[in-house]
């Protein structure tokens, strides 16, 4: 009896003392990548990093996710084809993968999915898969890889999205400030970023932002307190599913690395954290935040910038005669 009563006291010390601020909080420390195909992440790279996938030749998806700048472009919309304002703010590619579908309206189920839109696009990359698999096929040494990797002669949109879903796969950011906090280091933030993250599970924002990504799990009303004014056009969830009750209903956007992926929201209208926190505080809790209360948050946020993806750039296989040229914007 005193063995086993012995062991459950073990136990439970183990348990309280193990590593279990992870655990028993919100959200989860970013875990790196696991179960990559390799050969179709450096493939992936080029294709990811290539502008002739465009049809002006001067647009990849790089232009609007830089992976320099916590994968987005910091604009509040993006520019495509022919200098073209985007209707709606660029979300980072970084850590899309923890997300629940793709696009701030969920168009897209996964990054295989996402990674053929823009190409087709008009407003964005304004291309045909038709013609960026032309552009591949005539390009030797794709063709070469495209074999390597998948196997098959014939390059087509399937191998593209794919390759590139898997690099994108890749673009993970561990090891934050907060995640060292999380796998038991508490001297990782300091007692004013611990009031913000106090503050932040206390007030309520963990009701969308949590997991791993502390986002992109959901999709929730934008304006739940007080309506959201916008001159953007953009609707949400229901121009997915033409159901008038999901209007204004957006995929919660991860807060990892929010200190570089301004400016906020889907139509990119707060340009700084501090604004965004507030905004959200009124229209989504209905709670004015104090002045002293919303720069707490804010320095618990900033905690959330890990370890950005590295690489060398990739070296793109070059155009041969038979590539058609770049063309200028239209």
């Amino acid at each position: 009896m005193e063995r086993k009563l012995l062991s459950v006291a073990i136990s439970t010390v183990l348990l309280t003392v193990g590593g279990t601020a992870a655990a028993k909080e919100p959200i989860d420390p970013i875990r790196p990548v696991q179960n990559i195909n390799l050969a179709q992440v450096e493939l992936g790279k080029k294709l990811y990093f290539d502008p002739r996938l465009s049809k002006s030749g001067f647009i990849s998806c790089n232009s609007c996710h830089n992976l320099s700048m916590g994968g987005t472009d910091n604009l509040k919309t993006s520019i495509g084809h022919n200098w073209q304002q985007g209707p709606i703010n660029a979300p980072t590619v970084l850590n899309s993968s923890l997300n629940v579908a793709q696009f701030w309206d969920g168009r897209a189920a996964d990054l295989k999915e996402q990674a053929g839109g823009p190409i087709a696009n008009p407003g964005e990359m304004a291309f045909t898969h038709t013609l960026a698999i032309d552009v591949l096929q005539s390009i030797p040494q794709y063709v070469v890889e495209f074999k390597q990797v998948f196997g098959k002669d014939k390059i087509n949109i399937d191998m593209v999205t794919q390759a590139i879903a898997e690099f994108e796969k890749t673009l993970v950011t561990p090891n934050s400030r907060f995640d060292q906090w999380l796998l038991g280091n508490k001297d990782a933030l300091t007692a004013n970023e611990l009031a913000g993250y106090k503050l932040f599970k206390d007030s309520g924002c963990v009701a969308c932002h949590y997991g791993e990504a502390m986002g992109g799990t959901s999709f929730q009303k934008m304006g739940l307190v007080e309506p959201y004014k916008s001159t953007s056009p953009a609707q949400g969830r229901a121009e997915v599913t033409g159901k008038d009750a999901d209007r204004f209903m957006f995929k919660v956007p991860t807060l990892r690395n929010v200190e570089m992926t301004y400016p906020y929201f889907h139509d990119g209208e707060a340009q700084t954290l501090t604004e965004a926190v507030d905004i959200m505080g009124r229209l989504q809790l209905g709670k004015k935040f104090t002045s002293k209360e919303n720069a707490q948050i804010v320095a618990f946020l900033k905690t959330l910038t890990g370890d950005q993806p590295q690489f060398l750039m990739p070296i793109l296989p070059p155009s041969t005669d038979k590539t058609p040229a770049p063309k200028p914007f239209e």
